[in-house]
Formats: structure tokens, sequence, C-alpha cells
């Protein structure tokens, strides 16, 4: 009988015991866990999928500082390109991306799965290549040294060769549009011999191997700068409007995913267009490569 008495204090301590197991147990972070702020407070946390050139010149960056400081969000940028920029905005796994492809932006919206466009910097594409340039395209249009590299590039591969990203990036759209705009198919130059070279690298990796293979190549003009100094290449075709690069900022539409955070991409959208943000663009690079990496989108309406 007295073991009977007793049984209901048992099981009152053991039941005590078991909450204070559960109780130490929830919220009690992982150390080090790196998405430890967003299961705090994941509703100031802005996601950007990116390409590659914002990011890696240092633009983002500055502009993550600044932002930051002046709204008290957290930006995270997921760089890949603007092929892997619009597969995340596709999926939901962003809030908003930022991209420099001019036809991919305009399907993008009208599938359904963006917002308004509202570009914020542009640049220009170069052709680059070997100082003794042995397809001679120094100073032709962008599509005719594109002809004329195809040309000299099947005659004799060992000296003329050109490298591509081959990655589904902006870059790489815009220069598949070139080959398209030089009569010809890119299934078709691509499978022309072996004098392209289909890397599937972002850029500055690239360009690198360009360097190394003494091949042309197409780059935006901002990782050139950055990579400048370690290369031996050279810019060739450096301005014309096949080789305008203008760079956008989309939010993804929420009927399409409900978990986006539209509001925090339409702060950091504003924040982009507006007049300080744009004079530091205008002003990035100057210091370092004694010229601005990026042109504010105002400067485009005016001309």
């Amino acid at each position: 009988m007295e073991n009977l008495r007793l049984l209901p204090a048992y099981y009152l301590l053991n039941l005590l015991g078991l909450l204070m197991l559960v109780g130490c147990t929830i919220d009690k972070a992982e150390p080090g866990g790196t998405d430890l702020p967003n299961r705090y407070d994941d509703s100031k946390n802005l996601r950007v999928a990116t390409t590659t050139s914002l990011y890696d010149t240092g633009l983002w960056d500055q502009i993550e500082h600044i932002f930051e400081n002046q709204y008290q969000l957290d930006v995270e940028f997921i760089t890949g390109g603007s092929g892997k920029a619009i597969q995340l905005g596709e999926s939901g796994d962003t809030d908003m991306i930022t991209i420099h492809d001019y036809f991919r932006e305009q399907a993008f919206i009208s599938n359904g799965y963006g917002n308004s466009r509202a570009p914020f910097a542009y640049n220009y594409f170069l052709i680059v290549g070997p100082e003794n340039d042995p397809a001679m395209i120094r100073d032709m249009d962008a599509v005719s040294a594109f002809t004329k590299i195809i040309e000299k590039g099947k005659e004799n591969p060992a000296s003329v060769r050109f490298a591509s990203r081959g990655d589904e990036s902006g870059t790489h759209s815009r220069e598949m549009q070139l080959w398209e705009k030089a009569g010809h198919k890119y299934d078709d130059v691509r499978n022309s011999g072996r004098w392209y070279i289909e890397a599937g690298t972002g850029m500055g990796a690239l360009l690198i191997l360009s360097d190394d293979e003494s091949a042309y190549t197409l780059t935006d003009i901002g990782t050139y700068l950055v990579y400048k100094d370690k290369l031996r290449l050279v810019p060739l075709v450096d301005s014309g409007e096949d080789l305008l690069n203008i760079y956008s900022a989309i939010t993804i539409n929420p009927s399409r995913h409900q978990n986006v955070k539209t509001n925090l991409s339409e702060i950091f959208i504003d924040f982009l267009i507006s007049d300080e943000t744009q004079r530091f663009i205008a002003s990035f690079g100057m210091d370092q490569y004694g010229t601005s990496i990026f042109s504010p989108v105002s400067d485009l309406k005016n001309k």
C-alpha cells in the first residue's frame, strides 16, 4: 500500500524532469549555425539572387554595408550568374533577382514569375584577346568581330581561339545573341571545332583560362578591371549598342510564391535607384581603377 501511495509522486517527478529536459532543448541553437539570424527574425532578412559581376567587382559588398546600416535589415546575396538567379526566382528560393539579360528578364515577367523590371546601373561588355590580335578585330563593331573570329578560328584553330562562359549566364546569353547576329546558329558554333572552348565557368575563371589559352572572350568591363593586372589580354572591341550591358532588379511575384518578402525587395529597389545610391554607383571603382566600373541608369536615360 505504501508503494502505491508513492507511485503518483514518482510519475510527477519524472514528468517534471521531462519538461525540464524539453525546456532546455527548445530554442537552443547549435554553435556556429549559419542560419541563426534567420531563425530569430527572418522577416528582416532579404535574399537577393544575383549575377556574379555585381558581386565579384565588390559593388554588392559596399551596397550591403550602406543599406544594412541605413535600414537595419540583413541582405543575403546568392551568386551564380543570371541563369542561376532566374532559376532561384522561378522556384521562390529568393526574394528578388538582379541580373543583366534583357530578353530573359522580359520572359521572367511575362511568365508570371516577376513583377516590374527596375534598371539601376549599366556598363559595357568588352571583347578581349591577345595583344597581337591574330584575328585582326581591333576597333571593329562587335558583330563584325565575331564574324572574323569564327572565320579565322576555323582556318587556323591553333592561333585563333574563343573561350565561352557556356553557363547560361547573362554574358553567355549576350555571346549567343552576337553569334546569331553574325549569321551563325549557336549549336553550329559550339560544335564547329577546337577553336571554340566552352568552359562552363564564372567570369573571373574564364578570363584566366582565356589568358592561358591566348583566346578571345566576351567579358563585362567590371570583372575585366578587377582581373586586369593578372592578365595579358587587352580590350579590342569596347563600344557599340550590341555591347551595352544593363543591370536590372526584379521582385518575385508573391502570387506565385507567398513566402517572398516583396516589401523588403521594394525597399531595396527604391534604395538602388535613389539619387544618393546612383551617385555612389557612378563613383564606384574610381579610386582603385581610375574609372567607374558601373554607370548610374540615370545617365542612360539622359542619352
